[in-house]
């Protein structure tokens, strides 16, 4: 493969990214370097109440803005599967999601309200008003 393929490809996702119409309005976007579509939801404090709300379907090399003001909480939780349901960010804080488009209030009691339990990686965004993250390919290209 020639250098000027391998900086084109390494590129290619800042630019994508950067050409994105509301990417200067995003306050928490994720954008998937991966090869594969990816499903995601997030968990924030809605209100003083921690809510769940899914699911944003974005292509490889594609971001999405999940969140659109400016964030107040210092932590942002996120899960994401890819389209057979098989989960990619799988963390240590259980909340709620729904197979379908849903907003769902509280954290406790998933099945006993009918939805699923999944685990949701904590994001520390420092405090700062906007944040990106960057779904990167798995280790070995695949």
């Amino acid at each position: 493969m020639s250098l000027c393929r391998l900086i084109q490809l390494a590129l290619f996702p800042l630019l994508a990214w950067l050409c994105l119409p509301d990417a200067a309005a995003a306050q928490f976007a994720v954008c998937n370097q991966s090869y594969d579509v990816v499903n995601v939801a997030v968990g924030q404090d809605v209100q003083g109440q921690m809510q769940t709300e899914g699911w944003w379907t974005i292509g490889p090399n594609q971001c999405a803005n999940v969140i659109h003001d400016e964030l107040t909480s210092r932590y942002v939780y996120l899960y994401a599967q890819d389209v057979f349901g098989q989960p990619i960010l799988n963390g240590t804080t259980r909340m709620c999601i729904a197979p379908r488009k849903f907003v769902i209030p509280g954290i406790a009691d998933c099945w006993k309200l009918g939805h699923i339990e999944a685990g949701f990686i904590e994001v520390d965004t420092q405090k700062t008003q906007r944040w990106t993250l960057f779904l990167g390919a798995p280790p070995g290209g695949g």
